[in-house]
């Protein structure tokens, strides 16, 4: 791959395992996230093992995981236990619970504790605004804002990411994550606006070597390859 990304660093999403060991080896990836979600779906059993060994496996790079408490103390209770598993570690806090209530009071108290925060889960840029305000005095945080999820109300996320980096601008200690992308395009548009970090899932990743490609040697790779299937099945008129 010969795209220039800038300043944007390409963060690995998911929960397999193979795929991070395989992955942790490649320059271009320059930290990890995952979530419950995606842990379910690579069947991890025992949330605090599969953490500990991701953690073993890629001690150097940042490394997200989520709580999954619904209640403010049960937030913090886990945050801290989750941070206490490695100096890279970041603790995923939804930006509200479940019932819409914003955890903000939870971010401020966590970042004057000093655990490393990375809160997820924004769509606008208000609430990108109301979280910097609460991670003033956190030692380093990601803010995710979840750009696939707004192109997929039908909505441009561009403008929404521009406006978020102009509101983080002034907080040294926090930087912008284009979480959530649906195509390698946004991995060019993330480095066009100089967002921070753009978390890609395994699956996205192995189109990531396209990007920079020649339009026109895409065309020709596509009409080699409808020309290779009609072939080997064996199609005739």
């Amino acid at each position: 791959m010969d795209f220039d990304l800038g300043v944007t660093q390409v963060f690995a999403d998911g929960a397999d395992r193979n795929g991070i060991l395989e992955l942790r080896s490649n320059p271009v990836i320059r930290g990890f996230t995952t979530n419950p979600t995606l842990m379910r779906a690579a069947g991890v059993e025992d949330y605090e093992s599969f953490a500990v060994d991701m953690v073993d496996l890629v001690p150097d790079r940042p490394i997200s995981f989520e709580v999954f408490s619904n209640e403010p103390d049960g937030m913090v209770e886990q945050a801290l236990k989750i941070s206490s598993w490695g100096e890279h570690v970041h603790v995923k806090i939804p930006v509200t619970d479940t019932l819409g209530n914003s955890t903000v009071a939870v971010q401020r108290s966590l970042a004057g504790s000093g655990v490393k925060l990375n809160v997820t889960a924004l769509l606008t840029a208000d609430q990108v605004r109301e979280v910097a305000g609460a991670l003033v005095d956190a030692p380093h945080a990601y803010v995710s804002v979840f750009a696939g999820r707004i192109a997929d109300t039908g909505s441009d996320p561009l403008p929404v990411m521009v406006e978020a980096l102009e509101i983080l601008a002034p907080y040294k200690n926090l930087e912008l994550i284009w979480a959530s992308p649906r195509e390698i395009l946004n991995v060019a548009q993330a480095a066009a606006i100089g967002c921070h970090v753009i978390t890609v899932t395994h699956e996205l990743l192995k189109k990531l070597p396209g990007l920079g490609r020649d339009p026109v040697e895409v065309s020709l790779d596509t009409v080699k390859m409808f020309a290779r299937d009609a072939e080997l099945s064996g199609y005739s008129l």
